[in-house]
């Protein structure tokens, strides 16, 4: 009966102690999930959020829905999973959906129709209705060149972070088109004509686009961020180009599309601010492939240009867009700055004498050899470098060609060059200054005689170890 009671006794005192023991790793597991120390002991820590990240993240006082619109099989699937957790873990106001574009059928169709996205691999960030998308090209620097494509630099950062600081200021920038002059239209959605993929474009950035009739509102609307004049056909009058003369003094911010063999009237004003445009058109035989467009894959170096790397933009019949080098050789403290964008190779040229065919370049001429300039970025009263001073300056980009983001022309390079463009006349070229993070690639190098070895010593040798080590073991337990 003792031994009974005994036993009895023994197993209660082993439960409970085995419940106080359950219950006291329950409280650690618990305090730990609530206090926890959490770092980065990695190497070259790549998904390690900058302290401006984390001031951005902490301050964030409204939701943002970050939607991920990518294939698992894409070269930075694991890197943005693994970046948008940081991000995650640093703000509870970020709401993160994931969506395979091949297997998410229903969710992708829902997705499109809300956030008008037409393409897969793009990060779509939201708040309140403000949106903005991230694609590839603007997340990393990718490497195809050999067949296998390598991320060469990764900027998801730099994207992410600025993407969430856009969307989540209230303001949003509006951006006129100009038309009465034979623009491009935004609301005609013509492949070859029209412009309504460029104003859904740039809408889906968190810009407002609005058109402009200047003969109606005798003015530049005080809203106006940014001024497009896309391919006009006719010459606007003097008091208009006047009004728009004046509006750039007082740091406007101008895109122009200039189409070869047309007058807009804004010739006298973009020659004042350095810019010539002639009457000619630019052909690139060592860049071709119809004999009328031109791949610019040279850029020369420009925030709008930093980014593109080897990204190619296909201009169709364009005209030159050169500075105005003997402007430039006059002393003046504030001459607007003039850089060339993206130029023709050195086969390429500017051919005045368009009757003439075949086209050459003739020596002699007004004919210009190449590398041509097809696109300018000017800016005049700029401040870098200066301390404490936050003057607007004035900035201009000009096009010599408006078909390269038509609804038929808007590709890869197309769209990266357009709204690269747009973004520095917006001042949202870098948002958030975080430098991109170059990747290490670091290969295992093996030959077959390597490979065979390590296969075997997998296969056999670990296995054949353990069996060893048994029988000695065994062995000895029998003596």
């Amino acid at each position: 009966m003792k031994t009974r009671r005994h036993r009895i006794i023994v197993t209660l005192n082993t439960g409970a102690a085995l419940l106080l023991t359950a219950a006291l790793i329950l409280m650690v597991n618990y305090l730990s999930y609530r206090h926890y120390y959490r770092a980065d002991w990695s190497t070259t820590q790549f998904y390690h959020l900058s302290a401006k990240t984390v001031s951005l993240l902490e301050t964030l006082d409204k939701p943002v829905e970050v939607t991920v619109f990518f294939q698992p099989g894409n070269v930075l699937y694991e890197d943005i999973h693994n970046l948008l957790r940081e991000y995650k873990f640093r703000s509870p106001k970020l709401k993160i959906q994931w969506v395979d574009p091949d297997r998410d059928i229903a969710q992708t169709e829902e997705m499109a129709v809300k956030y008008q996205v037409t393409e897969p691999n793009v990060v779509v960030f939201d708040c309140e209705g403000r949106r903005t998308y991230k694609r590839t090209d603007e997340i990393a620097e990718i490497d195809a060149s050999r067949g296998d494509p390598r991320i060469v630099t990764f900027k998801g950062e730099l994207a992410f972070s600025s993407a969430i600081q856009d969307v989540s200021q209230e303001t949003v920038p509006v951006v006129y088109f100009l038309t009465g002059h034979g623009e491009r239209d935004i609301a005609d959605f013509d492949r070859r004509r029209g412009f309504s993929g460029a104003a859904q474009l740039i809408e889906r950035d968190n810009v407002e686009v609005k058109a402009l009739l200047l003969s109606t509102e005798k003015q530049i609307p005080a809203d106006c961020a940014v001024l497009i004049v896309a391919g006009a056909s006719q010459s606007m009058s003097k008091p208009e180009a006047d009004i728009i003369a004046s509006w750039l003094r007082r740091s406007g911010r101008m895109l122009v599309l200039a189409d070869a063999g047309k007058t807009s009237g804004l010739e006298k004003l973009l020659s004042d601010w350095g810019v010539v445009l002639r009457a000619d058109t630019v052909l690139d035989p060592a860049r071709t492939l119809t004999g009328r467009e031109v791949f610019a894959a040279a850029y020369n170096r420009h925030p709008i240009t930093e980014k593109l790397g080897t990204t190619a933009a296909i201009f169709h019949l364009p005209r030159s867009v050169e500075p105005d080098y003997a402007a430039q050789t006059q002393a003046a403290e504030d001459r607007p700055v003039v850089t060339p964008l993206a130029l023709s190779s050195a086969d390429g040229w500017a051919e005045t004498q368009l009757e003439q065919s075949p086209a050459r370049y003739d020596e002699g001429t007004e004919d210009l050899s190449g590398p041509v300039s097809m696109a300018v970025a000017v800016e005049k009263g700029s401040t870098e470098g200066l301390l404490d001073m936050q003057i607007r300056p004035t900035r201009l980009v000009v096009f010599g060609d408006s078909g390269f983001i038509s609804n038929s022309g808007l590709t890869g390079g197309d769209t990266s060059l357009f709204m690269s463009s747009l973004n520095w006349l917006l001042d949202r070229e870098q948002l958030m200054a975080i430098a991109p993070r170059p990747v290490d690639d670091t290969r295992l190098k093996l030959t077959r005689s390597d490979l065979r070895i390590f296969f075997w010593s997998i296969v056999t040798g670990i296995p054949a170890s353990a069996a060893a080590l048994g029988f000695i073991i065994w062995l000895r337990r029998r003596k």
